[in-house]
């Protein structure tokens, strides 16, 4: 357990740095540390009147946004547990996930909030709106009261002199309970993981240590911060070196997220393969296919000057202030890290998961090895299960400080990963050279990445398509970023409705489009093909995924 308390730690920095920009929303109002600090106190105030207490849960979906950030910080400092919720989860998804965490309140972005069925959630007192606390929804007649009674101004007596010295947090232990973050929404497939405070601060200690970041200093957030690595880099680690972060609370395309950075010039930059990527296919590629700029890349002089050039274009683009742009979430596309590191731009790869909360290995820009993904952090042990580490790829474990508790009410889940001496399997195949780079060469599950990093389960989506009609069984792959479902059709109904082949490609088109709309976007299926014979099976009927390709 480590010395330092993560909740004194926020406390001391919203004090430390009270008349300093905190919070922005891109293009909205911002809010100092001193603000935020008020907001918080004034949340801590209706915890105690509807007698919330240490360990009680509270669920929080919407988009990036000074609320989102503000109710988060309120509630980890209260000694609640935050249930941070990815808003491209549909309603049955969050009323699931609500249920299933034991909340009793939910804040939530109002578009969100219409879509869902409070009858649902029976357990919940309230549920608050993310634009501006308001109450819209709550069980007990009292609630209402309470938050109409509750101004600002009964914080302190007098929001006018509202301090430094007013604002105070009670004593948490850093082994309660933080978070739980779900990997999924669907019910059977969902697991809640459980971070408690030391996890959390463990990321953050490493992170003062390792990435460059002082008071002051302007960060754009961009990644879900319901997704542990928005959350602990983009957010809570700037916010105890007294950093101003701007959220972008709209979905973010490439283009506006480098607007933003060229308006903010943030100083570093956390991102997903998805972005770099394509601004390597859409902006350099191109340039670099033409044929006169191929015959000068032949010249060695002429190659070094155009390689500059592109470099400094690059750091241009994305606001020229930052020291690097830290990878991660998915694995990052060969050719464009290879082109990158040729150029020599200043970017690294990091590897984590979310029941680390999440950073397992990371190494500066200008250490970091060609297709590695750094080395494992300072909180952790890391072993590969292979009897050469160095050549022959094994499972990666890894124990310490930041490794979760384990699934919330599921132990069944919980000792699959986690064994009895704190050894967490990952999951991953890898590789550990003589210096410590971990190179990472597979999923040893099935699990797949969405484009920002988004957990993907194949068999939640099988499930769902084995439902639809005309579907006896069906295996989801991905191929280039995109997912694709083979399906072998129920045969007899085919039959028995007298369908042509032409037919049935039609009925799984209109499945296809029916299906993607009750997904997140990042895990719609862009194609069904159709498979002639059942799939191979194993002795216990589990399909054997790995002989299938698109």
């Amino acid at each position: 357990m480590l010395a330092q308390n993560f909740v004194e730690c926020l406390e001391q920095t919203f004090k430390k740095h009270w008349e300093y920009l905190a919070f922005s929303d891109y293009e909205g109002r911002t809010l100092s540390y001193g603000q935020a600090a008020e907001q918080i106190a004034w949340l801590h105030a209706i915890f105690r009147k509807l007698h919330l207490k240490k360990g009680d849960k509270i669920a929080l979906a919407g988009r990036n946004s000074v609320n989102w950030a503000v109710t988060y910080l309120a509630t980890v400092t209260y000694g609640a547990v935050i249930v941070p919720i990815l808003p491209d989860f549909n309603a049955d998804n969050i009323q699931h996930i609500v249920n299933h965490s034991d909340a009793i309140l939910l804040f939530i972005a109002d578009a969100m909030y219409e879509q869902l069925d409070e009858t649902q959630m029976p357990h919940l007192d309230a549920i608050f709106s993310l634009t501006d606390f308001s109450l819209l929804h709550c069980q007990k007649k009292q609630a209402a009261q309470i938050v109409q009674k509750t101004e600002m101004a009964s914080v302190s007596g007098d929001a006018v002199s509202f301090s430094p010295n007013s604002f105070s947090c009670e004593h948490v232990g850093n082994d309660e309970l933080a978070t739980i973050v779900y990997t999924s929404g669907t019910t059977g497939f969902s697991k809640g993981v459980m971070l408690d405070h030391n996890s959390l601060l463990a990321n953050i200690l490493f992170a003062q240590k390792n990435m460059p970041l002082k008071r002051g200093d302007t960060i754009v957030s961009f990644l879900p911060l319901a997704h542990a690595y928005g959350c602990a880099f983009e957010f809570l680690f700037p916010v105890t070196l007294g950093c101003h972060i701007t959220f972008l609370g709209k979905t973010p395309s490439p283009k506006i997220i480098l607007q933003a950075f060229q308006e903010i010039k943030p100083r570093l930059i956390l991102s997903v393969p998805l972005v770099i990527e394509k601004i390597y296919q859409k902006k350099i590629k191109p340039k670099l296919n033409k044929p006169l700029v191929r015959w000068l890349m032949k010249l060695e002089r002429i190659e070094t000057f155009l390689l500059k050039k592109i470099r400094q274009n690059l750091v241009d683009a994305f606001g020229g202030n930052f020291y690097e742009i830290v990878i991660g979430g998915a694995a990052l596309n060969e050719e464009v890290e290879d082109f990158l590191k040729k150029i020599e731009f200043p970017f690294t790869i990091g590897y984590g998961m979310t029941e680390c909360g999440p950073l397992i290995g990371y190494s500066a820009w200008d250490v970091h090895r060609i297709h590695s993904v750094g080395c494992v952090i300072n909180y952790l042990e890391l072993k590969i299960n292979s009897p050469d580490p160095c050549n022959v790829a094994g499972n990666i474990l890894v124990r310490g400080e930041n490794v979760m508790r384990g699934y919330y009410k599921n132990e069944e889940a919980t000792k699959e990963v986690l064994d009895n001496e704190g050894w967490l399997d990952t999951g991953d195949l890898g590789l550990l050279d003589e210096d410590g780079f971990i190179y990472i060469k597979g999923r040893s599950k099935n699990m797949l990445l969405g484009p920002s990093g988004q957990n993907i389960y194949p068999e939640e989506l099988e499930a769902q398509i084995n439902s639809l009609p005309y579907v006896q069984e069906s295996v989801v792959l991905e191929k280039e970023g995109k997912l694709y479902a083979l399906v072998y059709p129920d045969l007899e109904l085919v039959d028995e409705k007298g369908l042509n082949e032409m037919q049935v490609k039609e009925k799984m088109e209109k499945n296809r489009k029916i299906l993607n709309k009750s997904l997140p976007v990042y895990s719609a299926i862009s194609k069904i093909e159709l498979y002639p014979k059942e799939f191979e099976k194993t002795p216990t009927r589990k399909i054997k995924r790995f002989l299938y390709k698109i």
